[in-house]
């Protein structure tokens, strides 16, 4: 966002009514240095601007208006949005900032149990589960310039097979992708389809649905989630794509167990359980191209270096299988 000065910070605050600036300071988390976390006499607030895309921070709302009637989530209610850009030249977003700590937080993670990893697992399976329930009548995206839901072109299956197929044509710009690993992605989607032509009911899908957008709170009770937040890349579609990043984090961590518990709690409270495994492995086939390319491009490789794609990936596309048995 650049330098903001104080007197920027009190002009936001009192277009909205919200107080006294008291302080503000960069967030610690947060992809593009968007957020500032800002506080004034009337309570504690996240400032987000300068936009990644025309229309983002309308998106957002729309979302969250939604997700705040249609649902038990702790997401930041109000959003509000100031299209104008008098204030910071750019258009922005505040909202509450919500209770609890960043769920991967090292403090938070160096304290928990193998029981309390369980029960957080069940809580983020459950979240996905509400997350879900909002059902469209298309399976699209969220167009910010008519307020409308804008349906994929063709078919939902379309689209995701398409996107597949551009980054894993896009990861070979930076890594070996070998005829192999081709033919093998094919046969993963080819023997998927069925599952996908069976959907029928499209859902809301957050497409970010990872540690660092998630909050968590100690109570008497338990854990549970405080907050849930960053919407930018939603749509709707097969609310399984919300899986991959969860599961790929346990797995990474060897936590099967825990990973265990996220899928079985999930795929108990999931309304479209038929063709689940192979919905699944495309989503993560997905969520694995991706990855792959980014970890290839920026030189950001954890895993041997010596591994084709297809054996790399296939150690998360089988994982459900195993997880659920």
């Amino acid at each position: 966002m650049g330098d903001i000065t104080n007197e920027q910070l009190q002009l936001m605050l009192d277009r909205f009514n919200l107080g006294k600036l008291i302080s503000s300071e960069k967030t610690s988390k947060g992809v593009g240095k968007q957020t500032l976390s800002v506080t004034s006499s009337s309570g504690e607030y996240v400032l987000k601007g300068n936009p990644l895309f025309e229309g983002q921070f309308v998106e957002e709302k729309f979302y969250e208006d939604h997700l705040q009637t249609r649902t038990r989530l702790p997401v930041p209610f109000p959003y509000l949005v100031d299209e104008s850009k008098d204030i910071f030249g750019w258009s922005y977003s505040i909202m509450p900032r919500l209770p609890g700590r960043h769920m991967n937080d090292r403090e938070i993670q160096e304290k928990l149990s193998r029981e309390d990893r369980k029960r957080i697992a069940e809580r983020l399976a459950e979240c996905l589960c509400d997350l879900h329930s909002w059902k469209t009548e298309d399976y699209g995206e969220f167009d910010p310039a008519n307020q409308k839901i804008r349906p994929f072109e063709g078919s939902y299956q379309r689209w995701l097979y398409g996107r597949i197929r551009y980054w894993l044509e896009d990861a070979q710009k930076y890594s070996a992708i070998t005829p192999k690993d081709v033919k093998w992605v094919e046969h993963t989607l080819a023997v998927s389809e069925y599952a996908f032509k069976n959907l029928s009911s499209p859902a809301f899908v957050m497409g970010d649905f990872k540690a660092d957008n998630i909050l968590v709170q100690h109570r008497p009770d338990g854990w549970r989630l405080s907050g849930i937040f960053d919407f930018t890349t939603g749509y709707f579609g097969d609310g399984a794509a919300d899986l991959p990043k969860m599961v790929s984090m346990y797995l990474d961590r060897g936590e099967e167990e825990v990973a265990k518990q996220f899928i079985s709690v999930y795929f108990k409270c999931s309304e479209t359980k038929e063709g689940f495994l192979e919905r699944f492995k495309v989503h993560m086939l997905h969520q694995k191209v991706l990855d792959w390319g980014c970890a290839k491009a920026i030189g950001d490789v954890t895993w041997d270096h010596d591994l084709s794609f297809s054996r790399w990936a296939e150690r998360y596309t089988e994982s459900a299988a195993f997880l659920l048995s």
